[in-house]
Parts: structure tokens; C-alpha cells; sequence
């Protein structure tokens, strides 16, 4: 296997200035649409990127599941790696990859948990089954076999068979709070279109095109 044979050359589409939106929200609310009508498998999902309290980084994919002007949200289990992680530092990076548009979105800023409202909300609209698992996974704890999660999982099926599924304690939403976008159109020759959104004092947004 030779991966330096491994090449594409980006020429499908151009990003200059003037296609750009002043706010880099509209900017990603244009290309989250265009994503899910170009049928994208889970266009939604994005790389959330993290400082432990011992400086090491960790990535991972998480789904985000909504975003407005004050920033986007995303679900997990408050004692998890990441929340543990969150926790320690609050300064998180998100990225977007959708390949076949042959795009990338990338975001700086902090993260910090939404209000119980906000989980509730959302845990209710999950799958029944979706809101056991929640009860059932100890989110990153090391366990022997898998049947150990199967076996919690059935018996919070059975704890939770009649009624109302109650909202986890350890669970619920974060919202990430941005300082930077990049957008990312790919271009012939590596020589890439980059944008960077930086929000400046009087919280208006500043537009920078960078070197690829």
C-alpha cells in the first residue's frame, strides 16, 4: 500500500469574499444546508478536539444537535473523558469534514453545560431506547466484556418499562461559544481557498483570507 499515490485534485467549487455572509453563523447555517441536501452520511457530525488536565490532547466525533447565534450544542455524559476534559480547560475546536463537497468548517472557542431545560428538552425527543442507553452507559469507564453493558442496559429497560424516562443527572448538553470559524473550499494544485472568521471587541465579526 502506497499512500503518497493517494490523491484528489479539488476543482468543483471556488470561495471567494464576496460569497461569503457578514456573520459566519449564516455562513454555516448555507453550508450545513447544502450538506444535507447534497445527502451527506450524518453532515452533522463533527470532530470535537480537547486539553486533559495533564495537557494531553483528545479527538472525537460527536453529533452536534443545534446551533443558533449564542453558539453549538452537542449531548453527552457529564462524567465522561470529554466532560472531564471540558472540566479542566473549557477551550475546545470543533471540525466539520464533508469531503465530497470538498469542504471543511473549523471552530475555536469554550464550552460550557446548557441548562437542564435545554437536556430535558432534547433527552425527551430521543428514541425510548436511546434515552435507556443514557442511564445505562457509565460513559468511558473501562469495563471486562460488552455483555456488562448489555446486562445494565437490560435492566434499566426493565427499571424504566412503564411511564416516563427521567432525565439522567449525569447527563445533558453543552454549548460551545465561538471565537473563530474557518471555512475551507478546496482548490486544484493545493492551492486551497481558507477564510477565518475572528470575532472582534465590539463583538462584530472580522474576515481574513488565509494562505492555504
Amino acid at each position: 500500500m502506497n499512500l503518497e499515490e493517494l490523491r484528489r485534485n479539488y476543482a468543483s467549487r471556488a470561495l471567494d469574499l464576496p460569497d461569503l455572509q457578514s456573520s459566519p453563523f449564516m455562513q454555516f447555517d448555507q453550508w450545513m444546508r447544502e450538506a444535507i441536501a447534497a445527502q451527506l452520511l450524518e453532515p452533522n457530525a463533527m470532530t470535537l478536539a480537547t486539553v486533559d488536565a495533564a495537557g494531553q490532547p483528545w479527538a472525537r466525533t460527536v453529533l452536534l444537535k443545534g446551533f443558533d447565534e449564542r453558539g453549538f450544542v452537542f449531548y453527552t455524559n457529564y462524567e465522561s473523558a470529554k466532560a472531564g476534559a471540558i472540566a479542566a480547560n473549557p477551550r475546545v475546536a470543533l471540525h466539520f469534514s464533508w469531503l465530497p463537497l470538498e469542504r471543511q468548517i473549523a471552530v475555536t472557542g469554550t464550552a460550557e453545560k446548557i441548562s437542564a431545560i435545554e437536556s430535558l428538552r432534547y433527552f425527551l425527543s430521543r428514541p425510548r431506547d436511546s434515552q435507556i442507553g443514557a442511564w445505562a452507559s457509565r460513559q468511558s469507564e473501562v469495563i471486562t466484556t460488552r455483555s456488562v453493558l448489555e446486562q445494565k442496559f437490560a435492566e434499566m429497560k426493565a427499571k424504566f418499562a412503564q411511564g416516563e424516562i427521567p432525565l439522567p443527572t449525569n447527563w445533558g448538553g453543552y454549548r460551545v461559544t465561538p471565537a473563530t470559524f474557518e471555512f475551507w473550499q478546496g482548490r486544484p494544485s493545493r492551492l486551497h481557498d481558507r477564510f477565518r472568521y475572528s470575532r472582534v471587541v465590539t463583538g462584530a465579526w472580522e474576515i481574513a483570507r488565509l494562505m492555504p
